[in-house]
């Protein structure tokens, strides 16, 4: 859960989101060391009386050549890994449908009869204390923990975005097309997302809660739900 001082990202909760986080770091230094280079290069060059007349220097040449591409590729491998990584789903354990409207989702689950519910924000007056405004809704989407689940996204009217970003999850709900993505709960906890594309007025209004819960507690859910 985002806090309003909280400069990083949300405590990772699903192993693509740690991999994300971990490209984020390494990124950062390839970019400060990147920074420092050039400073340290804009001060000697500020401070010192730099003259030369050399014409040809093909050594300098090689270094400004071989040292972007290196920098490149120190970024484009893990980078490719990860995408690679997001872009499989082998074998999920669940299937979820998610399919967004103006100005809630409704979700399917599709590997049980008749399991389908529509999930709008729970109005601030009628919000229990202790509860977070404009981020509860009035049905969570519950999943069983370290099992890998495939969400299939979709939207009924407008383009809308999956988003939960302690999950390492953000897809696009494109109407009359689906996408899929997958994640992976590595603990039971309560997840926050939102529509994260711009589509209408109430936009702001349209949060995303998983729930990941042991399998036992899940399957109780189930056999609730679709009774």
């Amino acid at each position: 859960m985002a806090n309003h001082m909280q400069f990083g990202f949300q405590d990772a909760s699903s192993p693509i989101m740690e991999e994300l986080t971990q490209f984020h770091d390494h990124a950062l230094m390839v970019a400060l060391a990147i920074c420092s280079l050039v400073l340290y290069l804009l001060t000697v060059m500020l401070t010192e009386n730099l003259t030369s007349n050399t014409v040809d220097a093909q050594a300098i040449e090689l270094v400004w050549t071989i040292l972007p591409a290196a920098v490149l590729i120190m970024l484009a491998l893990p980078s490719l890994r990860i995408l690679y990584m997001m872009d499989e789903v082998n074998e999920p354990n669940l299937t979820l449908k998610a399919i967004g409207h103006q100005w809630y989702w409704t979700y399917e689950y599709t590997d049980f009869k008749d399991l389908t519910f529509d999930s709008y924000m729970t109005p601030t007056t009628d919000l229990p204390l202790g509860h977070f405004r404009l981020l509860e809704v009035d049905h969570r989407v519950i999943v069983p923990t370290s099992s890998t689940v495939r969400v299939i996204v979709t939207a009924d009217d407008v383009l809308h975005s999956w988003a939960v970003p302690s999950l390492g999850v953000k897809t696009d709900a494109i109407p009359g097309r689906l996408n899929q993505t997958s994640f992976l709960a590595s603990r039971p906890g309560i997840y926050y997302g939102q529509c994260s594309e711009i589509c209408g007025a109430n936009h702001s209004f349209m949060p995303i809660v998983v729930e990941a819960a042991p399998l036992a507690n899940f399957e109780s859910w189930s056999t609730l739900m679709s009774s």
